[in-house]
């Protein structure tokens, strides 16, 4: 998650990082398997008002200069704890999903400044009526040399029985990252690549209809569903394509960007900021959204001509490097946190 990924890099970077998030969720454990320290607090709803006092009492407990929120329910109750203890207030917006305009409180008056994951999110919160000197387009950044290891891979391709050629995907599953327009595309593929695997990392509420569409195709040995896993950059090595299928809605996916770091040739749909990192032809292939068939014609393409996804591929990490890197993003991320705090 990238709001963890960050706070473990501030705190490399001597920032003290504190997380408040509902209890019993995913988010605690991650946190402390991170060494970040975590506040569990209920965030029943927008309007929690008793949530709004619980977190202007730990802003104030632990000497907080400034919050960040990251979703829909955090942002109108972290806003409000922030505006009420006196701190500035940044909001991250991740997806391409139109705001309505005028109807953006957590956009105009509980953030004091708006960070997209890309230019095209940004245009989307300007055109919902936020000052665009107050909208900073911060992609997320990526580690180098945590996705270039030599041989990384090895222990999962065991682990996992998969032989070569691996087709992968990192996404949560949710309507909007395309599931199972990955798995028709990977399904007319099979005639022409029988060895093929298809490897889909990651947990959500649609995994098990995903699951169920896998068996209806008669797909079970070939598909690896992983669930949730923390060795990005081990799975990534196993993959000879990295694809993404996003229908309606994205930024500048981590995930790809990780598969670009880590010199993967990279498959995507022309959706959100997607093609601010992936330019077709060059640093991989892009394909129409909610189109199968382009997929399946992208992804035969990448198998059948390793050595030109192989140019793409570099030309990616090199992009990534110049573009994307750990230390431009926490560059332009803290470099916004001291101008907001030192006013």
């Amino acid at each position: 998650m990238r709001n963890l990924t960050e706070a473990r890099w501030l705190q490399d970077l001597g920032w003290r990082v504190l997380v408040a998030c509902r209890p019993g969720g995913a988010i605690p454990a991650r946190a402390q398997r991170a060494g970040i320290t975590a506040f569990p607090l209920p965030m029943r709803a927008p309007w929690d008002l008793s949530s709004v006092v619980r977190l202007v009492g730990l802003i104030r407990r632990e000497h907080v200069d400034l919050v960040h929120t990251h979703s829909s329910v955090d942002a109108w109750l972290g806003g409000m704890a922030a505006r009420l203890a006196r701190i500035p207030v940044v909001r991250s917006r991740h997806v391409s999903i139109p705001i309505r305009r005028r109807l953006n409180p957590v956009y105009t008056l509980l953030a004091d400044r708006v960070i997209t994951s890309g230019e095209a999110i940004r245009r989307l919160v300007i055109a919902a009526g936020v000052g665009p000197d107050r909208v900073v387009a911060v992609p997320a950044g990526v580690d180098l040399a945590e996705f270039s290891r030599p041989g990384a891979g090895d222990r999962v391709r065991r682990e996992l029985g998969l032989g070569r050629p691996v087709i992968g995907s990192i996404a949560m599953f949710r309507g909007s990252k395309g599931h199972d327009l990955l798995l028709e595309a990977f399904d007319r593929l099979r005639g022409q690549f029988p060895d093929a695997r298809l490897l889909l990392v990651g947990d959500g509420i649609r995994r098990p209809w995903v699951e169920s569409l896998a068996r209806e195709r008669g797909l079970n040995g070939w598909v690896t569903f992983t669930g949730f896993r923390e060795d990005v950059p081990d799975l990534l090595g196993v993959m000879d394509c990295f694809a993404l299928a996003s229908t309606r809605t994205e930024g500048v996916p981590q995930s790809l960007l990780q598969a670009l770091a880590a010199g993967v040739p990279v498959v995507a749909s022309a959706v959100g900021g997607i093609p601010e990192a992936i330019e077709d032809g060059a640093t991989g292939l892009l394909v129409p959204p909610g189109d199968p068939g382009a997929l399946a014609a992208a992804l035969g393409a990448v198998l059948k001509d390793p050595e030109a996804a192989r140019r793409r591929a570099a030309a990616g990490r090199a992009l990534v490097a110049a573009r994307f890197s750990r230390d431009r993003t926490m560059g332009r991320l803290t470099a916004l946190y001291v101008e907001l705090i030192a006013r």
